[in-house]
């Protein structure tokens, strides 16, 4: 079967509706017909599968970075861990575009599986001794990490149609979770067993627990559920918009887990309190991160979101510029808030596609090529400073990225579906 990708105009006054599609007219949300949509009993249980998958898709990277400069006082060298920060952005990259192959051969739900496996199995390796064995359990680790990263907004397409929004907000700030208990607990833990494999070892069962949570949702194939009808997502405007969105939103997040503690170190913190203005911002977004996608789902163009969210983002880096340290904490605040562009772009995977296998290629498109964009940011960033001794060129750079975010955010947001047909 060809397959053609076009841009479906939604219903006046209304959210984008689905056209009718070779997957069976009339199924809500190109839903296929006998899939479960999340509800009753069954969907709860559901719900806290998906949220625990979540809750592990950051853990293997704040874990490990807890303990890097301990790494280095055991004799990891500076080159190893330098590779070691940047192995997540590159597997997300590279492995996440691998995803569409896993979902036609297996399934998304059984792909689910094979992304936790992979996480157990890389957090489990980091844990025997010699440096290799560190290399390549992080490297596994996220290769299932970035597969996760591409399923699970196809899986909320599938199993919560009308629900879009809340899972997406639920699941977005459930990762955040994780990713500041990694960070938070890594040490005591490796400091109590007194080592450090067990401080990175012990996240693999937290692994293993999400996955015989997901277990029982991993049905048999159904050819129909499974095609994979969005090949040609490369030619459509709209596909590339939300891909440059999520790239944009990505500079942005890694520049501030990367730079931010620098910044507030160089207005004159000390590096306790630019690592606890960090943990803020962090902090401060997590409730962003839940309602965004909520409201992303109840208006009609989510590019007024977008511009909401980018003018915070712009605020925080133009107070970093002008009066870094007067205020140190609103523009923590107002960057942390900002960063909730990041669940938007996650549900528009959903809002912009009409059926899940449609979603699971715009997810794979847009992660694959926004991480692979992303990872040169905080590299830009670096060389910026070095080359002018200030902060004032990087943050002029992402105050025009926030513009930019703005421009392809209103492209993304407008009230349309990537239809195949």
């Amino acid at each position: 079967m060809s397959a053609s990708v076009h841009d479906a105009a939604a219903a006046p006054g209304g959210p984008p509706m689905a056209n009718p599609d070779d997957t069976g007219a009339g199924t809500p949300t190109g839903t296929p017909t006998g899939t479960p949509t999340g509800t009753g009993r069954a969907g709860v249980g559901l719900a806290v599968a998906v949220l625990l998958v979540a809750f592990n898709l950051r853990l293997a990277i704040t874990s490990l970075g807890a303990l890097l400069d301990h790494l280095g006082d055991l004799g990891v060298s500076a080159a190893t861990q330098g590779l070691l920060t940047s192995l997540p952005v590159l597997c997300f990259a590279a492995v996440g575009a691998t995803a569409m192959a896993v979902t036609r051969r297996v399934g998304v739900d059984r792909g689910l599986i094979a992304a936790l496996g992979l996480v157990a199995l890389g957090l489990a390796l980091r844990v025997v001794d010699g440096t290799p064995a560190l290399l390549a359990g992080t490297a596994v680790a996220c290769s299932g990490i970035a597969l996760g990263n591409v399923l699970i907004p196809a899986i909320v397409k599938e199993h919560f149609p009308e629900r879009i929004g809340t899972m997406t907000g639920a699941y977005s700030a459930v990762l955040s979770l994780g990713s500041a208990i990694g960070a938070a607990t890594t040490v005591p833990i490796a400091d109590a067993a007194g080592s450090w494999r067990v401080g990175l070892g012990v996240w693999a069962l937290v692994a293993v627990a999400a996955g015989v949570a997901w277990a029982p949702y991993c049905r048999r194939r159904d050819p129909r559920r499974q095609e994979v009808r969005g090949t040609s997502l490369w030619r459509s405007p709209t596909a590339w918009a939300v891909t440059l969105l999520f790239a944009t939103q990505s500079v942005n997040a890694y520049v501030m887990m990367s730079w931010l503690p620098s910044v507030y170190a160089d207005a004159g913190f000390s590096d306790a309190t630019a690592g606890l203005l960090l943990a803020a911002s962090i902090t401060i977004g997590l409730p962003f991160f839940f309602l965004a996608p909520m409201i992303a789902v109840r208006v009609r163009h989510q590019g007024h979101l977008v511009l909401g969210l980018s003018v915070l983002t712009v605020l925080g880096w133009v107070g970093l510029w002008v009066a870094p340290a007067d205020g140190a904490w609103l523009w923590a605040a107002l960057l942390g808030a900002g960063g909730a562009v990041f669940p938007v772009a996650l549900a528009l995977f959903g809002l912009r596609t009409a059926a899940s296998a449609d979603t699971a290629s715009l997810s794979t498109m847009a992660q694959s090529v926004g991480y692979l964009l992303a990872a040169g940011g905080p590299f830009l960033v670096g060389v910026l400073h070095d080359a002018t001794g200030s902060w004032s060129a990087p943050c002029a750079v992402l105050i025009g990225l926030g513009l930019a975010q703005v421009a392809v955010g209103y492209v993304a947001g407008r009230p349309v579906r990537i239809n195949a047909g």
